[in-house]
C-alpha cells in the first residue's frame, strides 16, 4: 500500500509539474488578452479601438487589390472581434492566426484610405489599455503609394518600415527590430506652359507680347531650377503646339504627377491693372473677373473643333469625384504657399488666391493650382514678363513653394 501511495504521490507530482510548466508556457505565449474592438465615424475618416487587459506590439499596414487595413498583434489572444461595422470605410473584419501566439486581423476596405496614425493608450480611470488606429480617406493615387508592407508602422518605431516579406515569424520579428525609414520617392511635377500654336493666349497691348510664349519660356526656366532640386518635372508642351486643356489634364494623369502647375499670363480692359495671382479649382468663382477669365480660359477648346460647354458624363464623374477627395484641400495648401512665397518679392493682386471653374485644374487625383504672373495689358508688367531675370524671381519664389508644399506634415506623409 506503502508503495502505491509513494508512485501516486511521484505521478501527482509529475502532474503538477507539467501545469506549472504549462501555466508558465501559456503566460508566456499571450502577452495581452484583446478583449473588444469597436470602431467609430470621424469626420473624413474612421477610428479603430482595441481594448487590451495589457500592452501589446503590432504592426499596422495597408493592402491592395483588393482594398485592406492589416493589423497584427503580437503575443496576443482574441477574446471578442468586431460586430457593429457601420461606417463609411470598412465593410467587413476577419481574424487570423500568424502563428501560435500572433494575431493578423484583417479590415477590407470599401474605398481609399490612410492610416493616419497608430498608437497605445495607458490605462486611465474609466478604461484598460487601449491600442488606437485613426484611418482618413484619401484618392486612389495616394492610397496605391502607401499600400504595402513596407510603409508599416509599427510598435518598434511607428514610422513607415522596410520590412522584408519573410518565410517565417522568427526572421519576420527580427526585421520588425531592424526596420528603417524606406527612401523618400522623388515628387513628379507637371509643369503646363499656358495657350500654345493657334491659340496666342492674351496679347501684350504694349509690345505685342503672345501669352503662349511667355508661359513657354516661364515653365522652361522653372522645369531646370526644380530638376536642380531634384525633382521630376515634364511639361505638358516643350513647343509652339495647340493641346487641349482636358488633354493637359491626361499628360499629368500619364505621369502619375505629385502636383500640377498651369501658367498663364493675364489681360484686362484696364490696363493700369497689375500684379500676380494663384487660382485653385472651383465651380464657384470668388469674383465676377475670376469667373470671366476662366470662361475664356475654357473656351479655348472650341477653337480646337471641341466644344466643351457641356459637360460630358465622364467630367461630371470627375467633378463628382473630386468633391470626394482631398485633392483640393492640398490644391488650396499649395496656393497658400504660393502667395507667401511670391509676397515676399513680387507684387501681388488684391485677395490673391482665387477660385474659379478652370477646367485644366480637373484631374481628380492631382493637386493643382494656375499661376497668372501678371498683366500683359499692362505695358511695365509686359516688359517684366519678357525678361528673363524676372521670370527667374518668379520662379525661385515657385521652387520655394513647392518645396514648403511637399515638406507640410499632411503632404509629407504620403510619400
Amino acid at each position: 500500500m506503502k508503495k502505491i501511495f509513494e508512485k501516486c504521490k511521484r505521478k501527482l507530482g509529475f502532474v503538477l509539474l507539467a501545469f506549472v510548466f504549462a501555466s508558465a508556457f501559456c503566460g508566456n505565449l499571450f502577452a495581452a488578452t484583446i478583449t473588444n474592438m469597436r470602431i467609430g465615424q470621424q469626420i473624413g475618416g474612421v477610428r479603430i479601438v482595441f481594448d487590451a487587459d495589457s500592452k501589446f506590439d503590432y504592426q499596422v499596414f495597408l493592402l491592395s487589390n483588393p482594398k485592406r487595413l492589416v493589423v497584427d498583434t503580437l503575443s496576443t489572444d482574441i477574446k471578442k472581434t468586431l460586430t457593429n461595422t457601420q461606417n463609411n470605410i470598412i465593410s467587413s473584419t476577419r481574424v487570423g492566426k500568424l502563428n501560435e501566439k500572433d494575431k493578423r486581423i484583417v479590415f477590407d476596405l470599401q474605398k481609399p484610405a490612410l492610416i493616419k496614425q497608430a498608437f497605445i493608450l495607458q490605462p486611465s480611470k474609466n478604461n484598460n489599455w487601449r491600442f488606437v488606429v485613426d484611418l482618413v480617406t484619401t484618392s486612389e493615387r495616394d492610397f496605391e503609394h502607401q499600400a504595402g508592407v513596407k510603409n508599416a508602422l509599427s510598435s518598434k518605431n511607428n514610422k513607415a518600415s522596410s520590412l522584408a516579406s519573410k518565410k517565417d515569424s522568427k526572421s519576420w520579428f527580427t526585421s520588425l527590430s531592424k526596420s528603417s525609414k524606406p527612401k523618400t520617392r522623388q515628387k513628379i511635377i507637371v509643369l503646363d506652359a499656358g495657350h500654345g500654336g493657334k491659340d496666342p493666349g492674351a496679347i501684350g497691348a504694349h509690345g505685342k507680347t503672345y501669352e503662349k510664349n511667355i508661359t513657354l519660356a516661364m515653365s522652361k526656366e522653372l522645369k531646370a531650377l526644380l530638376e536642380t532640386k531634384g525633382y521630376k518635372v515634364y511639361l505638358t508642351r516643350s513647343t509652339d503646339v495647340f493641346i487641349p486643356l482636358r488633354q493637359r489634364v491626361k499628360i499629368a494623369q500619364k505621369y502619375k504627377a505629385d502636383l500640377f502647375m498651369s501658367i498663364h499670363a493675364d489681360s484686362a480692359m484696364n490696363r493700369k491693372a497689375t500684379g500676380l495671382s494663384v487660382y485653385t479649382l472651383s465651380e464657384t468663382a470668388s469674383d465676377k473677373e475670376a469667373a470671366a477669365l476662366a470662361e475664356r480660359e475654357n473656351k479655348v477648346d472650341i477653337i480646337g473643333g471641341v466644344d466643351f460647354s457641356e459637360n460630358s458624363k465622364e467630367i461630371n464623374d470627375i467633378l463628382i469625384s473630386l468633391s470626394q477627395t482631398d485633392c483640393r484641400n492640398k490644391s488650396s495648401k499649395f496656393a497658400a504657399y504660393m502667395v507667401s512665397e511670391m509676397r515676399k518679392s513680387i507684387k501681388l493682386v488684391d485677395n490673391t488666391h482665387r477660385f474659379a471653374g478652370f477646367a485644366v485644374l480637373k484631374a481628380p487625383d492631382i493637386p493643382s493650382a494656375l499661376l497668372e504672373m501678371g498683366y500683359l495689358s499692362n505695358k511695365q508688367e509686359e516688359q517684366l514678363l519678357t525678361q528673363s531675370s524676372y521670370r527667374k524671381k518668379l520662379a525661385t519664389s515657385a521652387v520655394s513653394a513647392i518645396d514648403r508644399y511637399f515638406n507640410d506634415p499632411e503632404v509629407a506623409a504620403l510619400y
